[in-house]
This record gives structure tokens, C-alpha cells and sequence, in this order.
């Protein structure tokens, strides 16, 4: 099926916002020391930079079935995107550490909303063997975008204010309004839904008390309340929500999602390269500047090329995704991502960097065979009618996925680092080698697990 240059310039609009909400989840890493500096606060303060962000997007996300079925496609993306670039200003120009905060908790709002919807966009333009095709370019901003982030705050730190990592992208984002608002049309039809209140209370009771609970496990221990507690809390809100809305006659989110079983088998894989992924990529930099002491912006610099080879080979992962079906391209892209996080689980105090500019460029070709792929496979498993849901709730379930997958792995190194500590009390560097050492060869058991799921996936899945 070829879609016309109006239905082209739809997916490059939604493209845009997508690519600047997800670039906004890693950009705020390197620029918080900055941050911390100039309105004199602690660490427990601002990491609500990032917790702020990750907890609004995370608690919109599941809203977003409702609102991408009951309002119009421009309606609600220019909604969006004009929430997204208003907090983008407010950060810019905050004057307090409070009005940052709500300049990210406000551009979240909008974010939420950016990836559901282009999910459900695209599988109303495109037809199921065209999909990984689209879903090739939507790569770029979902994988790209986070994978980027961390050179280019490092760039700009280092030459600039941290200001100007909002102050940039704020043009970007008002000419993506502009030119929504001329060329965006509608995809679908409405449907008159009622709204289910209680629903959203608990879905973002929940599910916010889960991403904070995870949140709070990277700096505290998982004895502590504000983690095991809200982990707890969460997790018995979110089951409440669920059981609400396979009793509702119209659930705020579908749960009927859950009986494709192709949609469910690739969700659980997701899970898995989610928990490796982003847990990983957050030792690598711990590699690079803790115990190697380069600086920040060498470490973005090293990262580059895996980002690159992200942003090279996203649109060829999905035509061949369209060609040979999920199977074997995702047993593929988990092999090679194992390869080459194994190979970070051997470096050493004087390993050299080219290697590991390799091991990581190998780990990110592997991911970007696999991730797109396996997420075009769960959205081809459902009708289109239950686009919104299962969108809505692979988002979420990545989301959740991502927050835990960084919370137990910086657990696996702190327990590594601490069981070390004990023994030779001196030896601070080795010690946090050792456990970053650990945290990669865990890395790697998850990709084994998530490569032996790849057998439950059927070659080829039409609906």
C-alpha cells in the first residue's frame, strides 16, 4: 500500500514530537550537576528533574487510549505538542528550581500523549506488511532520540547553559505546531466514550507509585520506604485498576488486549530488552567517568556511535521486519545484543576505549534489530479497533519495564560494590568495577531469557 505525500508529511509531524518527548527523558542526566549548582539544592531534590517528567509521562500514558478514541487526531496532537512547547519555555526561563519542575511536569503532559498516538496513526495508514516499514522511521524517535541524548547535553553543557537544552529545542517544537496545524489531518473516527474518573485516579496512583517506588531504588535502598512501600502501594492500586476495568462496560484501558497471545508474547520479550536495556546503558557512563574518569562530554562521545548506528539502521530493521517476519530477525538482534553486552561485562581498568566504542556499537546494532520489530509484531497481533489500548499499554508496560530494569540493576551493582567493599575497603575503583563487571553479566542471563522467548513467537502474524 503506498500512502500519498498528505499522509507522508502526517507520520514526519508526528515524527518530530515523538523524536523531541523522548529526547526530553535523557537530556536532563548530564546537566543536573549544573542544575544542583546554580539553585543550591541536594541530590533527593533534583532528581525530580527527571522523576517529575518520567512520572507525569507515565501516569498520561494510559489516558491517552481514552483520549486518542474520543478526540480528533489534530485536536488532540495540537493539544499536545502546544502543552509540550509551553513547559518547554517555562523551563527555559525558570527562575527557582520549583518552576523548572513544573515546566518538565507540564511538557510531560504533552509527551504522554506523542507515542501512543503515532502507534495508532500509523497502523490506520499503512497495511500489516507495510508496518515495520513506518515503524522503521518511528525508531528513530523512540531509540535514536534517548540513545543521542547524553552526547548532546554533554555538548551543550560543556559550551553553553543548561538552559539551552530546553532553549533549542523550542523552536523545533513551535514549528512542529506550525506546521500541524496546516497540514495535519484527521485519522479515524471518534467515538463518544464516557470517561471513567475513578479509573484515572487509580491508574495514576498506581502506576505512579510503581515509576517513583523504582525511581527512588537507584539511590535508596529497596529496604526504605519511599521504595518498597510505594512499590507495594502500587502494586495493589494498579491491580485495582485492572480488575475495574474488566468489570467496566468501558474501560478507560481495554484489557481484551491481553487475550491476543502474539501481542502478549511480544510484550514480555519487550520487557526483558527493556529491563537490559536501559539498566545497561546507565553502567556504561558509571564505566566511563566513576572508574575511568573521562569526562562527561568523552563519555557522550563514546556513546555517539552506537546512537548513530541507531539512527542509520532503524527504517532497514523494519523492511526487514516486512520481509522475513519476527522470529529469526528478533532471535538476531538478541544474540548480537548479548555479544556485545557480554563483552562490556570483561572491561577493565585498562581496557582500551576502542573496544569499547565496539561492544557498545555491536549492543546497539543488536537493539536496533530487535526493538522496532518486536513492537510492530504486538500492534500487527490486535484489530485496529483495539489500537489505542494496546498502544496505550505497551507504552506503559515499556515505561514500567525501563524504571525497574534501572532500579535492580543499579541494586545488582550496589550489592556487587558494597559484598566488595567489606573485603578490600580501600580499593574503591575495583570495587565499583567489579560490581559494574556483575551488572553486565546479569545484563547479558536477561538477553539469553528474552532470546529463548523469541520461540514462542509465530513467523508471520496477520490480522
Amino acid at each position: 500500500m503506498n500512502i500519498s505525500k498528505k499522509q507522508r508529511s502526517i507520520l514526519i509531524i508526528l515524527v518530530i514530537g515523538t523524536f523531541l518527548g523522548f529526547l526530553n527523558q535523557t537530556l536532563m542526566n548530564v546537566a543536573l550537576p549544573n542544575i544542583m549548582t546554580e539553585f543550591h539544592i541536594g541530590p533527593s531534590q533534583g532528581q525530580w528533574v527527571t522523576n517529575g517528567y518520567m512520572l507525569v509521562n507515565g501516569v498520561m500514558v494510559p489516558l491517552t487510549a481514552f483520549l486518542i478514541q474520543r478526540l480528533t487526531t489534530r485536536k488532540l496532537y495540537l493539544t499536545a505538542v502546544g502543552l509540550f512547547a509551553l513547559g518547554t519555555l517555562i523551563a527555559g526561563f525558570a527562575n527557582s528550581f520549583a518552576v523548572l519542575v513544573t515546566g518538565r511536569m507540564v511538557q510531560a503532559i504533552g509527551a504522554g500523549v506523542f507515542g501512543p498516538l503515532m502507534n495508532v496513526v500509523v497502523m490506520n495508514l499503512y497495511e500489516s506488511d507495510k508496518r515495520g516499514q513506518a515503524m522503521g522511521m518511528i525508531g528513530l524517535a523512540l531509540n535514536f532520540a534517548p540513545a543521542i541524548g547524553p552526547t548532546l547535553s554533554g555538548l551543550i553543557i560543556t559550551q553553553l547553559s543548561w538552559r539551552f537544552l530546553f532553549l533549542i529545542v523550542a523552536p523545533f517544537i513551535i514549528a512542529d505546531f506550525i506546521l500541524a496545524f496546516y497540514l495535519l489531518k484527521n485519522i479515524g473516527n471518534t467515538k463518544r466514550l464516557k470517561f471513567d474518573f475513578l479509573g484515572v485516579v487509580l491508574s495514576s496512583i498506581g502506576l505512579g507509585s510503581l515509576l517513583y517506588g523504582f525511581s527512588n531504588a537507584g539511590a535508596t535502598a529497596w529496604s526504605d520506604f519511599t521504595v518498597w512501600g510505594f512499590v507495594v502501594i502500587g502494586l495493589i492500586v494498579t491491580a485495582l485498576f485492572i480488575w475495574r476495568q474488566i468489570k467496566n462496560k468501558t474501560p478507560l484501558l481495554n484489557m481484551a488486549v491481553l487475550t491476543y497471545r502474539q501481542f502478549v508474547v511480544a510484550m514480555l520479550i519487550n520487557v526483558v530488552l527493556m529491563i537490559a536495556m536501559y539498566g545497561g546503558a546507565l553502567m556504561l557512563p558509571l564505566y566511563i567517568q566513576n572508574v575511568r574518569h573521562y569526562s562527561a562530554l568523552i563519555s557522550g562521545l563514546i556513546l555517539l556511535p552506537g546512537a548513530l548506528i541507531t539512527a542509520l539502521l532503524s527504517p532497514l530493521s523494519g523492511r526487514l521486519y516486512d520481509k522475513y517476519g519476527p522470529r529469526y530477525l528478533t532471535l538476531t538482534g538478541i544474540l548480537l545484543t548479548t555479544v556485545g553486552t557480554s563483552s562490556l561485562s570483561m572491561v577493565t581498568l585498562n581496557t582500551p576505549i576502542w573496544l569499547v566504542v565496539v561492544s557498545q556499537l555491536i549492543r546497539q546494532l543488536g537493539l536496533v534489530i530487535v526493538l522496532m520489530p518486536i513492537q510492530t509484531e504486538a500492534f500487527n497481533a490486535l484489530p485496529l479497533s483495539l489500537m489505542p489500548d494496546g498502544s496505550a499499554m505497551f507504552t506503559t508496560v515499556r515505561q514500567l519495564a525501563a524504571s525497574f530494569g534501572t532500579a535492580a540493576l543499579v541494586t545488582v551493582m550496589t550489592q556487587v560494590v558494597v559484598h566488595a567493599g567489606k573485603a578490600h575497603p580501600t580499593h574503591t575503583t575495583l570495587n565499583q568495577l567489579q560490581g559494574i563487571q556483575v551488572t553486565f553479566l546479569f545484563a547479558s542471563v536477561l538477553m539469553i531469557i528474552a532470546a529463548a522467548m523469541t520461540t514462542l513467537l509465530k513467523q508471520k502474524t496477520t490480522i
